[in-house]
């Protein structure tokens, strides 16, 4: 399928923080409008070679593209209306850290066509937020949600992280309640994971960082279920709460394992089904971008492999994946047929269930199975 969805990244950040892993460079010194030149050249190379359908929805992430003056986002989001036919309902969403959006750059974000704002909170904690290496602090997250529904915006979400060193239940709860508090459309919850190449990744070795037990971490996950349920809130995603309507279109994108142009240096995308990652670092990606389209490394995924990664990623969503959305992107193909072997493990251990809905069927994660998401997804691997 012709894609529908454009993510972008710039990787520009004040500074790292300590879990992450991202493609990502301290912003003093680096060569910003280059960079922009170099992604719109990235752009024009892509729709040359992809003739771009309507673009339903638009995700720019990092780094943390706010990191941009407001003459440079003006630049860079004046780039993508050239390239990029916008959907007249297009969901066009931005990542932003507390601290960086003043209203200047706030309106040059909405006059450039950007409608929904995710914003890296993490936590209310001052202490907990020194610890992780992030620069804000909470005072930041309440002046920069004024600013933004000062400029018009409505379409916001908040990312928090629980199982973070030296968090505890208790700690956890008090920023849940301050993020409920906030009565935002959409929140996003993500456990803290050791990735290599951080500074976290290189304490825990030395076991030099002190985490939460197992059985704490199970409990703060189960917590922000039950406080963000019972304020209104759709658990649609295993990480991701919503009001009705303001679910992540983008998100579902990757959700549903459909196609997507990847733009920037360490970008990936999924084109043809033929998924790419682009080339790293700053001035190699505006290097390659001069002569052709800067690929580290582009291949083409089978048909079996694209049937996993489906029920892989599919069953993140709660509302699970069908035999005739199945269908569609695999014509001539049964679910059942596929997967239904590895499906009947799944119930019998109370892990998925099916279940009939009209002329379809249904197949979902359980309560149970919600809790060990990651031993389902790996099941549908053909050598597990």
């Amino acid at each position: 399928m012709q894609p529908e969805a454009l993510y972008i990244h710039i990787p520009f950040c004040t500074n790292k923080c300590h879990y992450c892993d991202f493609t990502s460079y301290i912003l003093k010194g680096q060569p910003v409008d280059a960079y922009l030149d170099a992604l719109e050249l990235e752009m024009q190379q892509t729709v040359e070679r992809w003739t771009p359908k309507r673009i339903k929805t638009v995700f720019v992430g990092g780094g943390t593209p706010t990191v941009l003056t407001p003459p440079q986002m003006e630049k860079f989001l004046a780039s993508v209306h050239r390239w990029f036919p916008l959907a007249d309902d297009v969901e066009f969403s931005m990542e932003a850290n507390p601290g960086t959006t003043d209203r200047d750059k706030l309106q040059a974000m909405k006059d450039g066509g950007v409608n929904r704002i995710s914003f890296g909170v993490q936590s209310f904690d001052n202490e907990l937020l020194k610890r992780i290496g992030r620069i804000h602090e909470v005072e930041d997250v309440y002046r920069s949600l004024e600013n933004a529904r000062a400029v018009g915006f409505t379409n916001m979400s908040i990312d928090l992280m629980f199982g973070l060193p030296g968090q505890t239940v208790e700690l956890l709860e008090d920023s849940v309640r301050k993020a409920l508090e906030l009565e935002l459309p959409h929140y996003s919850l993500y456990s803290l994971k050791i990735e290599e190449n951080t500074l976290f990744h290189k304490l825990y070795e030395r076991s030099e960082l002190v985490l939460p037990p197992e059985e704490d971490e199970y409990n703060m996950y189960l917590l922000l279920i039950d406080r963000i349920t019972k304020a209104g809130y759709k658990h649609y995603e295993i990480s991701n709460f919503a009001k009705p309507g303001f679910e992540s279109r983008h998100n579902s994108t990757y959700w549903r394992n459909e196609s997507y142009y990847g733009l920037g240096t360490g970008a990936h995308g999924y084109v043809d089904r033929k998924r790419h990652m682009n080339i790293k670092g700053v001035q190699p990606y505006i290097d390659a971008c001069k002569t052709k389209l800067p690929r580290l490394e582009e291949y083409e995924i089978t048909e079996q492999e694209a049937k996993e990664d489906y029920m892989m990623v599919g069953l993140r969503l709660l509302e699970g994946v069908t035999a005739s959305r199945y269908a569609e992107q695999f014509p001539n193909a049964d679910l059942e047929a596929d997967f239904g072997d590895k499906i009947d493990r799944q119930v019998e251990q109370g892990l998925m269930e099916r279940v009939a809905s009209g002329q379809d069927t249904i197949y979902r994660l359980t309560g149970k199975g919600l809790l060990l998401g990651n031993e389902v997804f790996a099941a549908f691997l053909a050598d597990f």
